[in-house]
């Protein structure tokens, strides 16, 4: 796999994503909660706590590249529904352990962009609950750059008020604003660093709005978080689906 680069806004500078561990977070936009029924999700009004689960590094692709839908994927399903979700990643830029909420920001190198492709068949019959169906390879896409805090702050942005929103093949499917999170960015980087150390460069997706949906190859999926970009990524396969 060739490293993934991407461009520090503001800056002339690179960063190179090399994370030990991407630790998502599930169910966090209340209209998600909702439509996440459909896949056999617990139905809570609101999770008590942050629901966490990870994706292997595996699934990192920048830019461009392509997502890629194994064409094994009909031994499960007929017709198997593979979904995008579009996400604000956090690239985490020192060693947090324990942190307060009041603290957790300090430990932020900065925010891109991240979809969290999801491959539902798996994810609703495996026992092991979401871990395979959201770790098969390219199910990553990641970027197209890194935004500073100070970047954000100098571009009058805040990093929990950020529009986010998905377009499949020029078509707005989803929109939302981190601001309707129902964890807060704070509380996400805190809450995990009580269970797990976070290290330089650890990546963690803060979680979807509605409107997910299903990818075909063929397809083109844009990702964008405002003051950050876009991250475009076309779809195949990989074997006759």
């Amino acid at each position: 796999m060739n490293p993934i680069v991407l461009p520090i806004l503001g800056t002339s500078d690179h960063y190179t994503v090399a994370p030990t561990k991407i630790i998502a977070v599930g169910l966090n936009y209340r209209d998600h909660v909702k439509e996440s029924l459909t896949f056999g999700d617990r139905g809570l009004d609101e999770p008590p706590e942050p629901v966490l689960f990870a994706k292997t590094t595996n699934v990192l692709i920048g830019p461009g590249e392509p997502i890629i839908i194994p064409g094994y994927l009909t031994e499960y399903a007929p017709n198997p529904r593979t979904d995008y979700e579009a996400e604000l990643a956090i690239v985490i830029g020192k060693t947090a352990s324990r942190v307060s909420e009041a603290q957790a920001l300090d430990y932020v190198l900065g925010y891109t962009g991240f979809n969290d492709v999801s491959q539902r068949d798996i994810q609703k019959n495996d026992p092991s609950g979401w871990f395979r169906g959201k770790s098969l390879d390219s199910f990553g896409p990641i970027g197209p750059a890194i935004a500073t805090p100070s970047y954000l702050k100098s571009q009058g942005l805040d990093p929990q008020s950020l529009d986010v929103s998905c377009r499949l093949n020029g078509t707005t499917v989803q929109n939302s604003n981190t601001r309707h999170m129902i964890f807060s960015l704070t509380r996400i980087i805190s809450f995990i660093s009580r269970h797990i150390r976070l290290e330089p460069g650890d990546i963690i997706a803060t979680g979807t709005p509605s409107g997910i949906g299903a990818i075909a190859p063929g397809d083109i999926v844009e990702v964008e978080v405002h003051g950050i970009g876009v991250l475009k990524n076309p779809v195949t396969t990989e074997g006759p689906l």
